[in-house]
């Protein structure tokens, strides 16, 4: 069940966190990997402890040309690409009457523009092969805003208007388009927080805990699975019950 065996897959944000386990749970499916990053130092790492059916392209997402490169360059790596991951994040937080135009547009194109151009390219294959698997990695912050915070949740709520769109004109041709909301994930930007902080972010979550990236990770690999193949336009929020959606 959930076999990716010979399926080949794009990954961004292979670097992070969250994007390392999910390479290494769709890896241990069967998956044929091109983990994308800004820090091929962990790229390198990680390629290395998977092994056989790993390889990574260094491109920063700011940049349209690394965007255009990466889409060739890993089509060229495998031929094609089945499932795309659109898993690439950044933060540039202020308060919104303080944020600078460059805050605003940073977060905005990578999290948003990154995400629609590369889809956009990578997209065009799975249309003549009549197959494919799309899925972006949103944020809970993209359904209650958060303080600090507006260019990040703008981006990430505009993600599911997105997903619903392309699903609608992908749907018949086998071709599905999904999106996964974390909730707060235990990871090295949370393990920044202080005791105080925590605990009042764990007063609001049910489960009474911190997700782990495996939790993302596992959702990541039945959305590329041809289980999911009649699941398109669907959010999962992966978030501990802290928001019932």
């Amino acid at each position: 069940m959930f076999s990716l065996k010979d399926k080949n897959v794009l990954l961004t944000g292979g670097s992070g966190g969250i994007g390392q386990e999910i390479a290494r749970m769709l890896h241990k499916q069967g998956a044929n990997i091109i983990l994308s990053g800004t820090n091929e130092e962990k790229l390198i790492e990680l390629s290395s402890i998977l092994g056989d059916r790993v390889n990574y392209i260094v491109a920063n997402l700011e940049k349209r040309e690394d965007i255009d490169h990466l889409s060739l360059k890993a089509e060229e790596i495998l031929g094609h690409i089945d499932i795309l991951i659109n898993n690439a994040g950044i933060t540039a937080d202020n308060l919104f009457i303080r944020m600078k135009d460059e805050e605003w547009d940073k977060v905005l194109n990578v999290n948003l523009g990154a995400n629609v151009r590369l889809t956009k390219n990578i997209i065009k294959g799975m249309l003549k092969r009549r197959f494919g698997r799309i899925i972006f990695v949103s944020s809970i912050i993209g359904y209650t805003g958060n303080v600090g915070q507006s260019n990040y949740a703008c981006s990430k709520s505009a993600l599911s208007g997105f997903t619903k769109s392309i699903s609608l004109e992908i749907a018949n041709r086998g071709i599905t388009c999904n999106l996964i909301a974390p909730g707060f994930i235990k990871t090295p930007m949370t393990e920044k927080l202080n005791e105080n902080q925590q605990k009042v972010i764990l007063d609001k979550i049910p489960i009474s805990r911190l997700g782990i990236p495996e939790d993302i990770a596992a959702a990541c690999v039945y959305l590329a699975s041809d289980e999911a193949s009649y699941i398109t336009g669907t959010t999962i929020h992966v978030n501990g019950g802290m928001g019932m959606f």
